[in-house]
């Protein structure tokens, strides 16, 4: 039985909730448009399933806190408080995006958000995690860096490495695994001796747990705590979140094998139409307000794509600049 929303955030939160998924569904939805009309080129990984996690997750931390991403980036920096229309633009390739149009789909950077990248090379994340934490820890912040990741990345030597580091040096580090199943086409049970995964962190004395990564209270509710045990002891804690990609890996993934009986089992479990039913059924919001958000977000990522369509090619000289930081 679900719990009751009432009383766990003022209805405005709730709502916030809502509309940030949605957002992050019809933007996603949008890229898959744009890159079939070769506006978007190269490699584009979709976010639309998984939407609980990165909203749930960032509301459960603070704005101090640092958050890293892979390359299914577009919703956790737009949630973290990234502008649709420059995380568009650098989709595009334009100079008005986050990046001035060098980074691309899969490195997305907003450190005014604190927002500390997405990361192409799997694992790639987990080393300067603990290199943001390490500093938080020697500078004596209050701040949690958040690092997610996929199932995939948990084979890679980076993410052993990153734990015992991490735990060795007491670091206020959060660990998030997004468990979609499957490491491009390959499912979690193929790759790892030890499926269930969060239980793999007991090799280096981090505490874990698993939520539902479908469900987006759950998801805060699980951050929420996390963060604040992590933030008071100043240690690490993994997170292992079980959601779903409604796509491929990429675009260029037709997903061939993953069954439709599967998918449409997943289908049911989407995280942005169950929450608008516990909404309605709780009587936070009824179907008119609820289709004025979709409306909204919608018409929010129509002006990201015109914004993005009317910016300006980087210039010639830009090839020089930001080569050294």
């Amino acid at each position: 039985m679900e719990e009751s929303l009432k009383g766990v955030l003022p209805d405005e939160e709730l709502l916030r909730f809502y509309e940030e998924m949605a957002l992050c569904r019809e933007f996603e939805e949008s890229c898959a448009e744009q890159y079939a009309k070769g506006e978007i080129t190269g490699f584009l990984h979709l976010y639309s399933g998984q939407e609980a996690v990165a909203v749930g997750c960032t509301a459960g931390l603070e704005p101090r806190d640092y958050i890293l991403s892979a390359y299914r980036d577009h919703a956790q920096a737009i949630v973290r408080g990234a502008d649709p229309k420059r995380v568009m633009a650098e989709l595009f390739g334009r100079s008005t995006g986050i990046c001035k149009g060098k980074g691309g789909s899969m490195h997305l950077f907003a450190p005014e958000c604190n927002f500390m990248g997405g990361y192409a090379i799997v694992g790639g994340q987990f080393p300067i995690a603990v290199g943001l934490s390490y500093a938080a820890s020697l500078r004596g912040e209050d701040r949690v860096t958040a690092c997610f990741f996929g199932d995939g990345a948990m084979n890679q030597g980076t993410f052993h490495e990153s734990l015992n580091w991490a735990r060795l040096w007491e670091l206020p580090l959060l660990f998030i695994c997004e468990n979609n199943f499957y490491g491009i086409g390959t499912e979690v049970h193929r790759a790892s001796a030890e499926a269930i995964l969060h239980r793999r962190t007991c090799g280096y004395d981090i505490p874990s747990e698993k939520v539902d990564g479908m469900d987006v209270m759950a998801v805060y509710q699980a951050t929420k705590r996390a963060a604040a045990w992590v933030r008071e002891r100043q240690r690490p804690y993994f997170i292992e979140a079980v959601t779903y990609r409604f796509r491929g890996h990429s675009m260029a993934d037709p997903a061939k094998y993953r069954s439709s009986a599967e998918h449409e089992v997943w289908k049911s479990r989407d995280p942005i139409p169950n929450f608008a039913r516990r909404l309605e059924a709780e009587g936070i919001a009824g179907q008119a307000l609820l289709e004025e958000i979709r409306s909204r977000c919608a018409v929010q990522v129509q002006d990201a794509v015109r914004f993005a369509t009317e910016s300006p090619w980087p210039g010639d000289e830009e090839i020089w600049e930001d080569i050294y930081v």
